[in-house]
């Protein structure tokens, strides 16, 4: 759901999908000039940020490319750009005729499946136990990891905080809800007002997935979704099940608005950035519309805040676990000819990207950003703050399945959201598409 935006193994992807990359139709060089001031190296670099579309990201990659150069006389960056469909396809060409670049760009999970079981891209264990794997995010890593060794090292990153209005909590007296009963005497209250609690579009059924997920994770820990997933548990899993009883509890209490199986995301936005709704469960590439964008009314900005999915009493999950996803993270051909300097060039970019992606193209990145030395909104600090307390972050649900599976996960999502379907079904339904392909 990389925005699909949607981004658990543990937790894809784009990282932003929220900043989810699209791109102009042709490609262009970024880099220096193919050819120009001979160096002993020549490490090539592909990507899917040309400067018209995606014009902060294009130049920091620039920047990053130049200082490495300066760093390490004897060494060119040459880059090749793409736009995001024209990359994914050039990738599979390049990787069918084994001529893939040196570095490029990957996204999680089941997108770097198939590049890892045709052995095309390296292992990058070494250069993360050489003391970068403190500079990521917990869990950030792991999406990247198959068989446990890890082929990608994340960019960018998403979480799904509770977006709510702060007015309307004032002027019901409500309080920021930490655990679920709180939580529902919030719903219960703006309820018997009057007032939507909940904006959900779940024709786009990942939106409902994030509410299940998190449900599923305060119940019954990090690791029990995924764990239905890869096989090592089971969607009958107690607290998997009650996480979906908990889903049609709250469809029964009118928390979500009115028709929401039948409104898109984008419709479903629109209640919340009215005033009409209370809270929005959504990934944080929205915060740009409640900090620096300014089509939307400051007075409206100044108002919303975010919390932390609330925990449930007797739950094993805890408040610092976030569902979200990486976006696009770095690859190393394993057939490259340069392939140690290809990885010693990939260390050096990602620490380069942290803070530079934040305060020049307003993404949150998956390494850990000091955001006291950094200028930014607050709410944007507020959530890198949370992000580098993370204890966990799980990718999202369909994500991590198969096409066939996370077909049917939605489906059901949409089921369970419509009452068309009991939670023990909804389990079944699961179990027997993971199943099918066992």
């Amino acid at each position: 759901m990389f925005k699909k935006k949607a981004i658990s193994i543990f937790f894809a992807i784009t990282m932003i999908f929220g900043l989810a990359l699209t791109g102009c139709s042709s490609s262009s060089s970024g880099g220096a000039d193919e050819g120009s001031s001979g160096g002993d190296v020549t490490v090539k670099l592909m990507h899917l940020w040309p400067s018209g579309s995606s014009k902060q990201h294009n130049m920091i990659v620039n920047e990053i490319a130049a200082e490495y150069e300066e760093a390490n006389p004897g060494v060119k960056i040459e880059q090749e750009i793409l736009s995001n469909e024209q990359y994914k396809e050039k990738l599979k060409v390049l990787s069918a005729s084994n001529e893939l670049p040196d570095v490029g760009m990957t996204w999680a999970a089941g997108f770097l499946d198939p590049y890892v079981k045709g052995n095309k891209f390296a292992p990058l264990d070494d250069i993360l136990d050489g003391g970068l794997k403190d500079s990521f995010i917990s869990g950030t890593t792991e999406a990247y990891a198959i068989d446990g060794k890890t082929y990608g090292l994340p960019l960018e990153l998403n979480i799904a905080p509770v977006y709510y209005n702060k007015k309307i909590f004032e002027k019901y007296n409500l309080e920021v809800p930490e655990t679920h009963e709180e939580f529902k005497h919030v719903v219960k209250t703006l309820a018997d007002n009057g007032v939507t609690p909940i904006t959900l579009g779940n024709k786009d059924r990942w939106t409902g997935s994030l509410w299940y997920m998190y449900l599923a994770d305060r119940l019954g820990g990090p690791e029990t979704l995924t764990n239905a997933i890869n096989r090592s548990g089971s969607f009958e899993d107690p607290a998997l099940i009650k996480a979906a009883e908990e889903i049609q509890n709250l469809v029964g209490m009118d928390a979500f608005v009115k028709g929401f199986n039948g409104l898109s995301n984008d419709e479903a936005k629109g209640p919340f950035m009215n005033e009409q709704a209370a809270m929005y469960l959504m990934g944080s590439w929205e915060l740009p519309n409640y900090t620096t964008n300014e089509d939307v009314p400051q007075e409206f900005r100044d108002s919303i805040g975010f919390f932390k999915f609330p925990t449930v009493e007797g739950g094993k999950g805890d408040i610092n676990s976030f569902v979200g996803g990486p976006g696009v993270g770095l690859f190393v051909s394993e057939s490259s000819e340069v392939k140690e300097e290809a990885k010693k060039f990939v260390a050096f970019f990602v620490q380069k990207w942290g803070e530079r992606s934040v305060t020049d193209a307003g993404v949150i990145p998956a390494t850990k950003v000091d955001t006291a030395s950094v200028d930014l909104p607050q709410m944007y600090i507020d959530v890198l703050d949370e992000l580098n307390a993370a204890s966990n972050i799980t990718l999202y649900a369909d994500v991590q399945m198969s096409a066939a599976v996370a077909e049917e996960h939605l489906n059901m999502i949409q089921a369970l959201f419509g009452g068309e379907v009991t939670p023990e079904e909804f389990a079944k339904k699961h179990e027997e598409a993971l199943a099918s392909e066992e």
